[in-house]
């Protein structure tokens, strides 16, 4: 056992798998919220405040554009 501790050494791992993974992992977040937002509020104003199926549509398909557009133009973070 005392081997494979000896096996890693600080500093030699190259870090661009994780750093690929952390930013996939942040947009899917990102692009998720988004859907589960618009959801939310397509549910909640058609059926809890009594607004037809277009009264909850047509609000959460303007979130859902300005989320994307939002999201699409937003500025990169910094190079790891």
């Amino acid at each position: 056992m005392d081997e494979a501790a000896s096996d890693y050494r600080h500093g030699e791992q190259d870090p661009s798998a994780q750093v690929a993974s952390y930013r996939l992992f942040n947009t899917l977040t990102k692009w998720v919220s988004l859907h589960l937002a618009v959801l939310v509020t397509v549910f909640t104003l058609w059926f809890c405040v009594g607004a037809s199926f277009l009264g909850g549509l047509i609000p959460g398909l303007v979130i859902l554009a300005l989320g994307a557009y939002f999201l699409l133009h937003s500025k990169p973070g910094p190079e790891a």
